[in-house]
Formats: structure tokens, sequence, C-alpha cells
């Protein structure tokens, strides 16, 4: 969603107009905290600023970036989301477990999206250092929280359209 030519954070508020009936869950690593709350913020001030009603988004939290995914599942489970906004940063180490970790949690969110026809966004920084990851959490490339509501609201903004051309069809029957 971002890199050095591209941005969502910087891009111009759209219109969705059914944004305040969007059920919204966003599951938060707890490691790395002080990344992963920027992260939060930009998505949470993202969706306000969009027209999604605070009431109707919840917020959860797992220990870190690897429990996303189920953290996620059971959020869904619990209530009826539109859009699940899943943000960690998982910062390389001396070993390749950072690889294996971002690879597990993107195939594992992007198999329940389709499963569940809900968007469960990607927000977990897959960075080398520390200060790549504060460039992406609201740094000089963006928020990919940010990032991440803009992309939610997008498919939902999709989805909402492609039901309206279903029932147009069927009226021109």
């Amino acid at each position: 969603m971002a890199s050095k030519t591209k941005n969502l954070s910087e891009q111009s508020s759209a219109v969705y107009e059914n944004a305040a009936t969007y059920m919204i869950g966003i599951v938060v690593s707890e490691y790395h905290s002080e990344i992963c709350n920027k992260l939060l913020d930009g998505a949470l001030q993202t969706l306000v600023e969009n027209g999604v009603d605070e009431r109707n988004v919840a917020v959860v939290y797992a220990p870190g970036a690897f429990e996303i995914p189920l953290a996620a599942r059971w959020l869904f489970d619990a209530d009826d989301f539109d859009a699940i906004i899943c943000l960690g940063c998982v910062i390389k180490g001396d070993t390749d477990h950072d690889r294996y970790i971002n690879e597990s949690i993107s195939s594992a969110l992007m198999k329940m999206s389709v499963e569940d026809a809900c968007p469960y966004l990607f927000g977990v920084l897959t960075v080398n250092t520390e200060e790549q990851a504060e460039d992406r959490a609201g740094g000089k490339y963006g928020n990919k929280g940010s990032e991440c509501s803009t992309a939610a609201l997008k498919m939902l903004a999709l989805r909402d359209s492609m039901a309206g051309s279903d029932d147009d069809e069927e009226e021109g029957d």
C-alpha cells in the first residue's frame, strides 16, 4: 500500500456513503507497542475522519504479531464485523524468524478474507530496522494503520457498489 512513491495516507478523502454503519474490528499487537500504538492512532483517525462511528469500532490486543490471525478470527466470530484491520510490527533480527512470522500472518489473513468474504487488512510492518518502522508509523512514509483503514473503506465501498448493482440488474429483468 505504501512505498517511496505512493502512499495511501496522503490520498484525499473519498465519500463513503455507508461509513457510519460499518462495523470495524482492529487487532493490535502488544509487541513493539510504541510503533503499534501509532499505527492504531492512524487507523482510528482515518476511520473517524471518513465517517465511521467510533461506537462501531472494536479494538483488541494480541500479545505479538504471530497471534494476530487467531485474535482476528475470534473478533470476527464475536460480532458482525465488516472489516478487520490487523496492526503489528516485525523487525528483522539475526535470524529468518521475521520471514516465517510475516508469511504465516499474511497467508492466514488472506485465507480468512476469502473464506469469510470480509477484508482482513494486513497492517503488519515487515521492516529491517526500527527506523524503517518509525517511517511507516506516521513518519516520512505515512502511517500504515491509516492506509489499512483507507483500504478497508475502499473495499467496503466496492462491496456495497457491487451489492447495489445486483439490485439494479434484478429490477431491469
